[in-house]
């Protein structure tokens, strides 16, 4: 997912550098939301894999 932001952030910097403003403004939207699930779901697991180390620690 962080692969798919990152190529949707240099479609809209190749796009406004060539003037195609409306493009890059959605592939910037794109690449944001994108990013931002990928934090999400990045801390998620990590919460996930750090509550069951805790768990397998403890028996």
């Amino acid at each position: 997912m962080l692969k798919w932001a990152l190529i949707f952030a240099i479609i809209a910097l190749i796009a406004g550098g060539l003037g195609f403003t409306g493009v890059a403004a959605g592939a910037a939207g794109i690449a944001k939301i994108l990013f931002v699930v990928f934090l999400v779901l990045f801390v998620a697991v990590l919460l996930f894999a750090l509550l069951g180390a805790k768990a397998v620690a403890s028996k």
